[in-house]
């Protein structure tokens, strides 16, 4: 990929961001989404150029589906200056605001979703000849993608500029793009570790299919971990009360469990759990058999037993919480397995969403891991090895080179890269 370094002097260049945050009674939550994009647009107003932004939030339909003028200021505070705004995607109103832009000035645009030709699941070249792209490609010099969370989309924003412009990768892209791809193109001198846990079970046994062969162990918790030690006969890892975790992902998942369990004597499972009974926390959980209780932690032995694989390793990949980490009854193993990954000089990578809020919410230095991702389903597909389009094309392009001035064939070459990385008979996604 081109980083923005590459770009000649004095660009108009159209920047795609992912500030899709929470919303806190209809104010957008500040986070660490907004600091690591306000790098890349940092960066490249201090080297003079002129950056229109796009970026999303929300889904139409949903409460989270806002303007994105909160977005505009909370940008600024984070790059010191201020984020020009204005309340159309592609329009006249658009046109003129990007046309006025000085050397050293961004404009952050709508919400792109607002737009019709966002998204749309198709094809790159289709995406190219939207409105949204015709519309605003020839207002600037260059696309910048820096929206790695969102890299597994193929919607207009994401696939259709780089078919149309020179094509860079944003700070962001490039540095979550290398951290978590490094568990399978990276050589360490020792064991590599995955911590596996969260809710949702089926995306990270498919992690763990799709890693057998590049981690020497798999250490358990959350959901995954007690759906496996169901798997070998404790009675738990079912639904209890309203809970909806466990049953049906069991009933998906059963089999592959059972198969990774056969040819897998790495798998580390917790040797206790930790559950609430009469307003008391229980840790130490001998006998971890119970279907009527709910547990919402791993217990202290196996925290004990888990830091001490994460001291012997050189590398460290985590993705999903040991449990209920924004309880703090039930943070202890989430937290305990972050501590132990954070007091040793191993490569760490923590996935995305839950896992990397955890260090925020608990006051964990997040400088004392190799690297911690804000992407969440892009990243379960970097690990799975699941076509990425957004990333498939900014590599295409930089090895290609003048992709965007070709015909009416222009595209043809990528689609055929995502359709080669694809099983047979699988929809272009």
């Amino acid at each position: 990929m081109q980083p923005i370094d590459d770009l000649p002097a004095g660009s108009r260049v159209l920047v795609r961001l992912d500030l899709n945050s929470p919303l806190d009674d209809g104010d957008v939550v500040d986070n660490r989404r907004f600091s690591r994009h306000a790098r890349t647009v940092s960066d490249l107003l201090t080297a003079g150029h002129k950056a229109v932004l796009l970026a999303h939030q929300g889904r139409p339909g949903r409460d989270s589906f806002v303007s994105l003028a909160q977005h505009a200021e909370l940008l600024s505070d984070h790059i010191d200056q201020p984020v020009g705004f204005v309340d159309d995607i592609h329009g006249q109103t658009a046109i003129d605001a990007i046309q006025t832009l000085e050397a050293g000035e961004a404009l952050l645009l709508e919400n792109v979703r607002m737009s019709d030709d966002e998204l749309p699941e198709r094809d790159p070249d289709t995406h190219a000849d939207s409105a949204l792209v015709q519309d605003l490609a020839p207002e600037v010099d260059a696309y910048v993608n820096d929206a790695y969370s969102a890299a597994h989309r193929k919607h207009a924003s994401l696939v259709g500029f780089p078919l149309v412009l020179p094509a860079y990768a944003g700070r962001v892209m490039m540095a979550e793009h290398e951290a978590n791809s490094s568990i399978s193109t990276r050589k360490f001198e020792g064991p590599v570790t995955m911590v596996i846990g969260g809710s949702k079970a089926t995306d990270v046994i498919g992690v763990m299919e799709a890693l057998d062969d590049s981690v020497d162990r798999f250490v358990l918790g959350g959901v995954a971990g007690e759906l496996f030690l169901r798997a070998v006969g404790h009675e738990l890892g079912y639904d209890v009360g309203e809970a909806q975790l466990y049953d049906h992902q069991w009933e998906k998942n059963a089999e592959k469990i059972r198969r990774l369990l056969n040819r897998n004597s790495r798998i580390q499972l917790p040797v206790d759990l930790a559950y609430e009974a009469d307003g008391r926390i229980e840790r130490e959980v001998a006998a971890i058999d119970s279907k009527e209780v709910p547990f919402l932690d791993v217990g202290s032995r196996t925290v004990e037993k888990y830091a001490q694989l994460i001291d012997e390793s050189a590398a460290v990949f985590m993705k999903g919480s040991m449990g209920v980490f924004e309880d703090d009854q039930f943070a202890y193993g989430t937290v305990g397995i972050l501590e132990a990954i954070s007091s040793t000089d191993c490569f760490s990578v923590i996935g995305g969403g839950d896992t990397s809020r955890a260090i925020e919410l608990h006051g964990l230095d997040e400088a004392q891991f190799s690297h911690v991702s804000i992407a969440g389903g892009a990243y379960i597909r970097s690990l799975t090895g699941q076509p990425l389009p957004g990333i498939d094309l900014l590599e295409w392009t930089s090895a290609g080179g003048e992709l965007w001035r070709g015909d009416n064939m222009r595209g043809q070459g990528i689609i055929s890269l995502i359709r080669s990385r694809q099983e047979p008979g699988q929809p272009l996604e």
